[in-house]
């Protein structure tokens, strides 16, 4: 494959999960391996929002996290890959959103979806059955209040006047319906780093997703895709295993009893399921240009979920991907901070 152009952009997600129930110290790691990526150049760090604690726990308030990360790093772009937004008052949300980019300076990306757990919906009072309903219904507030426009009362508009957001909505999507639909309504498109209730290889699922999405948009600007990926570099391919192994197949386990993968997965069988790049820089370069949908990405966001590398290996795994992995790919880390989000 030869180098995207014009350039990706390299990002990381966390889902802000580690050993114990320190949380506290969970929540320390995380911010640090913000740090980390903000002066490697990597151009975005996203948190997912998981209200009911999954494996190794997780981040049920990301706007005030990424508050802080704000006073924490100096360039890297903050967004959320998702906010499950129909469990969010919309209007609310939009001002934290728009503290949250003021305080850092214009960097903020929000991406939401309509999340999955039933557990969720009915702490918050929402019907999981009009979850799509939901979502689209506050996303146009979402959109309106983010635009500066007056919402639900006369004279009223979200403070501090939000900057621009035409370019900074994202939309996760798990069909080539949902990517249609996030390509009409002016959204990113966010791909997760496995589909789920598929035997095909995720990115031969995901691929006609992507070019729906792209036949489907019709706005002037450049359309953008964001492409998560389960990328794990270590010295060799043992090492990777060792520190991702047990985690990914326990997980695989978990989706199998939910009906989202088969059951009684191997542990081979739960790192493709998960689709996984794992190994020697150089096997994870050779992987992913194999990769079926990254010629078409502009963002490739990489993450370690659903394993939970110890602290010291997930900062050694984000220095490989921003020092080999990715500029073998073509990435390169900006010059200037992207505060435009293009």
């Amino acid at each position: 494959m030869t180098p995207l152009t014009p350039r990706f952009r390299l990002g990381f997600l966390t889902h802000v999960q580690g050993r114990g129930d320190d949380l506290a110290r969970t929540y320390r790691d995380a911010q640090e391996l913000f740090v980390v990526a903000d002066e490697l150049g990597f151009d975005t760090g996203w948190v997912a929002q998981h209200h009911v604690p999954a494996g190794g726990r997780g981040l049920s308030s990301p706007w005030t996290f990424l508050a802080h990360a704000a006073a924490r790093t100096t360039r890297i772009r903050l967004g959320t890959a998702i906010t499950v937004l129909p469990l969010e008052d919309p209007v609310r949300l939009a001002e934290d959103v728009a503290v949250v980019d003021t305080l850092s300076g214009g960097r903020v990306e929000i991406g939401v979806g309509s999340g999955y757990s039933d557990t969720e919906y009915a702490a918050f009072g929402q019907d999981i059955a009009r979850k799509r309903e939901l979502t689209s219904e506050k996303l146009s507030v979402l959109r309106r209040a983010l635009a500066g426009e007056e919402v639900r009362a006369p004279g009223f508009r979200v403070q501090p006047t939000p900057g621009d957001f035409t370019d900074r909505i994202w939309q996760g999507v798990f069909s080539g319906l949902g990517a249609r639909y996030a390509a009409d309504d002016g959204s990113n498109l966010l791909l997760n780093r496995a589909t789920y209730g598929f035997d095909a290889p995720t990115d031969e699922v995901q691929r006609p997703w992507a070019d729906a999405f792209l036949d489907t948009w019709d706005r002037p600007r450049r359309p953008r895709i964001g492409l998560s990926r389960f990328v794990f570099p270590a010295k060799d391919r043992r090492t990777a295993l060792r520190q991702i192994g047990d985690d990914v197949h326990r997980a695989a386990l978990r989706h199998g009893e939910s009906g989202a993968f088969p059951k009684d997965l191997n542990v081979e069988g739960a790192l493709r399921r998960f689709h996984s790049f794992y190994g020697h820089p150089d096997e994870i370069t050779a992987a992913l240009r194999e990769e079926r949908v990254l010629p078409v990405v502009t963002d490739l966001i990489t993450q370690f979920n659903p394993a939970v590398p110890d602290h010291d290996a997930a900062i050694r795994a984000l220095e490989l991907i921003a020092t080999e992995v990715a500029p073998a790919l073509g990435w390169k880390p900006a010059t200037v901070p992207d505060l435009a989000g293009a």
